[in-house]
């Protein structure tokens, strides 16, 4: 057998494997699976230089290609090719992804200090903590909850929407209508809160 035609079994075998997977045959994407984890996993840890981020890479992009697996022409390239994209792409978007969050958890903890933390000192010192407490239990749950872990367990933002499962900026707007709610509530009992 002359060495083209070997190179060119692999490469039929696959294309008929990702045909069998955009017909939704688990059984073809688990033979890609233990053909092509190895190597994709090394591509991923190249990029990322984290096991555990790695992984879940790995399996995002089988998750994508149980997917897209009919999106794959057999005239544009070879499924390793294919597939050794498609895990450099979602590899260098988790990266991206885990730049974008360091940011933002370091953001978030200076907004945190700066924007929430410094009202709470202030509520706290300008009020007795039954007075605080009292306005807090008429704040709306999904306001009380943030403000809580802001004040009492020092949660950062960031920390918080983790905590909550919530997007950041769902907390960011819950937490600033919740100070402006405590706000007007301790206003109307004549006490001072900045």
């Amino acid at each position: 057998m002359s060495s083209s035609l070997r190179s060119e079994l692999p490469h039929h075998h696959d294309v008929e494997l990702l045909k069998a997977v955009a017909a939704k045959n688990e059984a073809a994407l688990g033979q890609l699976y233990d053909r092509y984890r190895l190597i994709l996993f090394s591509v991923l840890m190249r990029i990322l230089n984290n096991r555990e981020e790695a992984e879940d890479v790995l399996q995002e992009v089988f998750l994508q290609v149980w997917r897209r697996a009919a999106d794959f022409d057999a005239n544009r390239g070879k499924p390793f090719t294919w597939l050794v994209t498609l895990a450099r792409s979602r590899g260098i978007d988790r990266l991206r992804s885990l730049a974008s969050r360091e940011r933002v958890v370091t953001a978030g903890a200076n907004e945190a200090s700066d924007e929430v933390s410094d009202a709470a000192t202030d509520a706290i010192r300008a009020e007795q903590r039954g007075v605080v407490n009292d306005a807090l239990a008429q704040l709306p749950e999904e306001q009380k909850r943030p403000l809580m872990l802001a004040y009492f367990d020092g949660l950062t933002q960031t920390e918080i929407a983790y905590k909550l499962g919530a997007p950041l900026g769902t907390v960011k707007t819950r937490m600033r209508s919740g100070m402006m709610k405590l706000r007007e509530l301790l206003s109307a009992r004549g006490q001072y809160f900045e």
